[in-house]
């Protein structure tokens, strides 16, 4: 229903831009329809951590002679895709799915920090994704065959692909650990209920949304929960 508010043609456009090209301009695009690489997916992922800025992968970083002295460095090329306030946008909401969604079995795994990522599973269980991320590091796992074929029952993306991606990113946190994402301008916090996504009263179980400053904030009380007698009072005039 987003895609077609939105517009396929916009949705293809931006994924062209994020890096992952030749998409089918349908509607089940919104599913996972058309073929990406595991590198185009960690290149389309470098946009959340980096600010709105998608880097392109590199084969060799740099290389040194037998004195040690470095011959050849290749810099990182990057190229703005999302304004940085909407890429905190979606980092935040990546990072809600390791926190409280599929990929929370990473935090029973052992992964720890601030990290976000996405699972993936396709029909009969093809192919199993995780793309994931800290402020230092992406990675993508794809399990899955050369000839599409079931990896077997119940294959689950958080089951078989997120696994293999927290073993790696609780190594590679040694020398390139998770650290806390900065918010940037134009982005500020608002407590709300995690049942209801409305304002929070005193018995809500709460989390933490990020909204621009061009959003629309949500102002009403939750209906869910009883709150304090002043609480009721005021939901009871808005309309609860």
């Amino acid at each position: 229903d987003l895609q077609q508010r939105v517009g396929t043609g916009a949705v293809v456009k931006l994924a062209s831009a994020a890096g992952m090209a030749n998409l089918p301009a349908v509607p089940s695009l919104a599913l996972g329809t058309g073929l990406v690489s595991p590198l185009e997916l960690a290149e389309a992922y470098t946009i959340f951590p980096g600010g709105g800025e998608r880097a392109d992968a590199r084969g060799l970083v740099s290389v040194t002679d037998a004195q040690g002295e470095e011959v050849l460095t290749r810099a990182v090329k990057k190229e703005r895709v999302l304004a940085e306030p909407v890429a905190f946008q979606m980092l935040a909401m990546l990072r809600d799915v390791i926190d409280r969604g599929t990929g929370s079995p990473a935090r029973t795994l052992g992964v720890r920090g601030a990290v976000g990522g996405k699972t993936g599973t396709t029909n009969e269980y093809h192919d199993a994704w995780f793309a994931g991320f800290s402020g230092a590091v992406v990675a993508v796992v794809w399990v899955g065959y050369d000839t599409p074929a079931p990896i077997g029952r119940e294959a689950y993306a958080a089951r078989v692909a997120l696994p293999i991606w927290s073993d790696f990113m609780k190594r590679i946190a040694r020398s390139r650990p998770a650290e806390p994402f900065p918010v940037p301008p134009g982005i500020h916090e608002q407590e709300l209920c995690a049942v209801s996504y409305l304002r929070p009263v005193e018995e809500c179980p709460t989390y933490v949304e990020y909204f621009k400053d061009v959003d629309e904030v949500p102002g009403a009380l939750c209906p869910v929960h009883q709150g304090t007698l002043k609480q009721r009072a005021t939901r009871a005039v808005q309309g609860f």
